[in-house]
């Protein structure tokens, strides 16, 4: 008989001893609702600068990457691109879901800025409005984590860590193009030569091992005891954060052509790919350390990514392919939120009577799937079918116009 597979999936591992799961999403407060019927005077307002309909499916492809990755059920079946890869054992798929998003919380800043700046408010409302979308990320995050643990806890797990990068990404997008390149430069280049230089007492400096390292040592003597394990990946995250601003300004830009865009796309992820690759020879490739390396090829993966549904979203105009990924993308936070709470809160916790026995209605589907099939096909009809369900959830919503945001 198969057994579900309890936990809510790994998504910001909070490195070593400090555990914290590692589940993905992505803010859809930043999110551009689709375009409501509107007098033609607005229409042009609002089509300057354009809908960037290639953000909507790489956000949604992430969405549905995360619910995959989140409720795979073959156990040793699963294929090992849908795991997190082994500390310091290089990258796979699962490892770019959770910086994905924060990729795409950068490449939406800029639009939702000019969305504020044509309300014409004053720069204070906007700042107020940043904090506030932080303030809720961060508590939405601790409600999860208190749903998943049954009992009331304050941490720093995937929601808050996006909330914060978010934060300092849009504090700081006032800044000129190039300097927040140079401060996001800045910031990884910092949190390099903490990792690599700065000693650990009784081991040295440079040491990356999964039990010994300096951030693991950093959150269990300093940050735990406050409930803080975990803020020294804001440091590295918010400098993605700023990456993707910068590359949502060039793509917003009303001076180039599509080709331009897409080349600034193409040719800049792979500049970063690359720089991520050199910088890996320093301080390998690490997602739970957030390192450097890391992070440079998350922002060049995800910006060649975007670069592909530009050319045939938004250049081309072959649209109709990516109505699935659309719909997943436009109710980000509903599509990360509620699946997390409906598996731990009744999935989990309800109860139907099987053969004599009450097991959970999680356990009851994922046996059913498996006794009517076999070991893997049952696990990819279970995985299949979760996913399938909230699709057809966002998709009454997004048919209806319907979008939550924080």
């Amino acid at each position: 008989m198969a057994s579900a597979d309890p936990k809510v999936a790994e998504l910001s591992d909070e490195v070593a001893d400090t555990a914290v799961l590692d589940r993905e999403l992505e803010p859809s407060f930043l999110e551009q609702p689709l375009p409501l019927p509107v007098p033609e005077a607005a229409a042009q307002e609002q089509a300057r600068p354009g809908r960037l309909l290639a953000l909507d499916a790489l956000r949604g492809l992430t969405i549905a990457l995360m619910l995959l990755v989140n409720n795979v059920a073959l156990d040793i079946y699963t294929p090992k691109q849908l795991t997190h890869a082994p500390w310091n054992g290089g990258v796979r798929v699962a490892d770019f879901v959770f910086p994905w998003f924060l990729f795409c919380v950068g490449l939406a800043i800029p639009f939702s800025a000019a969305s504020f700046r044509r309300k014409k408010l004053s720069a204070w409302h906007y700042d107020l409005k940043v904090v506030r979308r932080a303030a809720v990320l961060v508590l939405l995050g601790c409600l999860l984590d208190s749903s998943i643990a049954k009992r009331p806890l304050f941490t720093l797990g995937v929601l808050q860590i996006i909330g914060l990068a978010y934060l300092v990404g849009a504090l700081l997008y006032d800044l000129p193009l190039c300097r927040r390149l140079i401060v996001a430069g800045g910031l990884l280049a910092a949190y390099w030569a903490i990792l690599k230089f700065v000693p650990i007492p009784g081991v040295g400096a440079g040491v990356f091992l999964a039990t010994q390292n300096l951030v693991a040592y950093v959150n269990r003597i300093y940050l735990m005891g406050l409930h803080l394990a975990g803020l020294p990946s804001v440091i590295p995250t918010a400098a993605l954060v700023l990456i993707g601003t910068v590359i949502g300004d060039l793509v917003r830009s009303p001076e180039a052509d599509h080709r331009r865009k897409l080349a600034w796309l193409l040719l800049g992820g792979l500049g970063l790919v690359v720089g991520g690759e050199l910088w890996a020879l320093s301080v390998p490739l690490n997602k739970a350390l957030w390192t450097p390396s890391f992070m440079l090829l998350s922002a060049g993966t995800g910006a060649i990514v975007l670069g592909f549904f530009y050319l045939l979203i938004d250049s081309n105009g072959w649209r109709a392919w990516s109505y699935p990924l659309l719909v997943f993308g436009s109710n980000a936070i509903l599509a990360y939120v509620v699946p997390i709470l409906v598996k731990v809160l009744v999935l989990q916790v309800w109860q139907v009577s099987v053969g004599g026995r009450l097991v959970p209605m999680q356990q009851w589907f994922l046996d059913y799937c498996v006794n009517h099939s076999d070991r893997v096909v049952g696990g990819w009809l279970y995985t299949l079918g979760f996913i399938l369900a909230w699709w057809l959830v966002l998709w009454q919503l997004y048919r209806r116009k319907v979008f939550f945001r924080v």
